[in-house]
């Protein structure tokens, strides 16, 4: 009879050890990488008369070699301003990113689309 009672405490015991290694953690943040030509570039002249919100905060790691950071920025989709999340982009030799702005003008606010300059 003594047996039984050691091996109810040695399946407790195994049981709980199981348990305890269960961690819940959050998601991986997803990281994205892109070697082609930006595509959020908005070649055409966007005008609103909405205020584009103030940038959301991004949480950016560690750069990967010959990659560097693309904030994000708001744009104007379907009657409102979008999200789009910054990304990792490879360098370009040679070239310089200019980044997404929008303008107050007299007409409202004007998107002025991110894009590549040559260095001069």
């Amino acid at each position: 009879m003594a047996f039984r009672p050691t091996l109810a405490a040695l399946a407790a015991l195994l049981g709980a050890a199981a348990l305890s290694g269960c961690v819940v953690a959050p998601p991986r943040q997803q990281v994205v990488y892109r070697t082609a030509p930006a595509p959020q570039v908005q070649n055409e002249v966007i005008y609103t008369e909405v205020a584009p919100p103030p940038p959301q905060q991004e949480v950016i790691g560690v750069a990967p070699a010959g990659y560097f950071w693309l904030s994000g920025a708001w744009f104007w989709e379907g009657g409102r301003h979008v999200w789009h999340p910054g990304h990792w982009e490879a360098h370009r030799p040679g070239y310089q990113w200019t980044p997404h702005q929008w303008v107050q003008t007299g007409h409202g606010w004007q998107m002025h689309g991110g894009f590549w300059a040559q260095r001069r």
